[in-house]
């Protein structure tokens, strides 16, 4: 830690402005120029590191010849004393997370949706010169207000940028390069990178300032990570009462698990999330139909079973799907009938459009649409690796959110071989009650009772299995952490259109 008055590379230090994981910033006089400058001299640890010094180093230089308005310029970096440093142009103000930190509803909607446009501007302006940030986060958003004017704002940080032909998330010791809280899911899983992480980490942010809240408040790292790979975008309309619900619909094609459906650019979303502020429609842009991405897919699936370990948490828990090894006895291996006739999904939904096909009236018929009373759903990236072996090694998952009334989420998993999904045990949920039920539609059992999500919180879980062949290769499980597993029974259930 730097003292006050202490030269350090030449810089004299005024004053400590903050710190962080990797290290700390400080307000300077530059040691030649009449002007003051944000030092930041990164800790010990990776400035010892001899790689890591010399990307540090290379990504500074590319950075620096970065010249926008909304975005922090870099003036100079070296090494001294041992410690890497990096010179920067000094911003008085806050971040935007200062501007959050006070809850939900402390930064008015108009000044939330601000500060992305400006932020958008600087990370388009990035893309198109072959740089992404990676760690897009309120914290690395300065806000200089401005009397009688709009806020100044400044996309800063842009340390551990990385030239896009080049950039993936992890270094060769599998160290993540982006803050979990807001990280893509390929980042997470090690894939290759393009601007549209930078998208998703956006549309976090931008969820932050909405609520005062980060998009998966979790109590580990694991599980904020599985909440990333697996749990549906956050609605920002449930935490804040008169949000206009259309801003939901901004978020979950922001964060969208598979970066096709996600916006194009950062400047795309900030429009849609303006758009959805005023009630105006977007155009509809064409969004490309989700593709089988199998390297996401594998280490997705290694990374879950980490992950869940790690967390010591159920996958029922999150309100993504069931994990139990127990397997209903008396499974049918035989396959199922052909569904000839049935209404085709796919050019929508790509691969899990079979899914759709099987609950037409339940799930919404678009990426972007809502179903049954409002559900929005996303594809799960899963893999059958944590499943018990009876379910076929191809099976897929789609995650959606209800309204909270008293349906918070659900999950349906389905065999895309049409093979019977098997009804699976929660060993972890108190059962309150068991029935074979029959409906038009057709027959199953449904399992309901109460348990704990990863935060803690009282859950209620319905589990509902088919019997019928155009349904029995799926297993539908529902959560609501606004009433029991009964409540799910007796209030969504009977009007399910299943």
């Amino acid at each position: 830690m730097l003292r006050v008055g202490e030269v350090f590379a030449g810089y004299r230090v005024i004053r400590k402005l903050g710190s962080g994981g990797m290290g700390s910033v400080y307000l300077v006089k530059h040691p030649r120029l009449p002007r003051y400058d944000a030092l930041k001299v990164l800790n010990q640890g990776p400035s010892a590191d001899r790689e890591f010094r010399a990307r540090f180093l290379r990504e500074a230089e590319l950075a620096g010849r970065l010249s926008h308005p909304n975005v922090v310029a870099i003036h100079d970096r070296g090494i001294f004393e041992g410690a890497l440093w990096i010179a920067m142009q000094y911003v008085e103000g806050c971040d935007a997370a200062d501007l959050a930190g006070s809850g939900p509803g402390a930064l008015p909607v108009e000044r939330a949706l601000h500060v992305i446009a400006e932020a958008a501007r600087g990370l388009d302006a990035a893309h198109a010169a072959g740089l992404l940030h990676r760690d897009v986060k309120p914290a690395n958003i300065l806000v200089s207000p401005k009397p009688g004017a709009p806020d100044r704002v400044l996309v800063t940080d842009f340390g551990i940028a990385r030239a896009t032909a080049e950039s993936t998330a992890l270094t060769a010791d599998g160290e993540v390069l982006a803050t979990v809280a807001y990280a893509a899911p390929e980042q997470i899983s090690g894939e290759p990178l393009d601007h549209r992480a930078d998208v998703y980490a956006l549309g976090g942010t931008l969820y932050h300032l909405l609520t005062g809240s980060k998009p998966f408040p979790r109590p580990t790292p694991a599980a904020i990570m599985f909440a990333h790979l697996t749990d549906p975008p956050p609605r920002p309309s449930l935490i804040v009462p008169g949000l206009p619900a259309q801003l939901d619909g901004v978020i979950a094609r922001a964060m969208a698990k598979n970066p096709a459906e996600r916006y194009p650019s950062c400047g795309a979303l900030a429009a849609a999330a303006g758009a959805a502020l005023r009630g105006q429609e977007q155009p509809a842009e064409p969004v490309p139909p989700p593709r089988r991405r199998l390297g996401i897919v594998i280490a997705t699936a290694v990374l879950v079973v980490v992950l869940a370990l790690a967390a010591g948490i159920g996958i029922w828990a999150t309100g993504s799907r069931d994990d139990s090894p127990a397997v209903a006895a008396g499974t049918s291996t035989t396959a199922a009938p052909t569904t000839t006739g049935i209404r085709d999904f796919s050019a929508q939904w790509g691969q899990v459009g079979y899914i759709v096909s099987a609950f037409p009236d339940l799930l919404p018929h678009t990426t972007l649409g809502t179903g049954y009373r409002g559900l929005r759903c996303t594809r799960s990236q899963v893999n059958a690796t944590v499943m018990p072996s009876a379910v076929s090694p191809d099976f897929d998952a789609m995650n959606c959110t209800g309204d909270g009334n008293p349906l918070s989420s659900l999950t349906l998993a389905c065999n895309s071989s049409h093979l019977p999904f098997p009804a699976q045990a929660l060993p972890d949920v108190t059962k309150t009650g068991e029935q074979q039920w029959t409906r038009s539609s057709g027959s199953g059992r449904a399992f309901w009772g109460d348990g704990q999500d990863a935060d803690g919180r009282a859950t209620g879980v319905l589990q509902i299995s088919f019997d019928h062949p155009a349904q029995s290769f799926c297993l539908l499980t529902a959560f609501s952490r606004n009433g029991s597993g009964q409540t799910l029974y007796e209030r969504w259930w009977p009007g399910a259109p299943v």
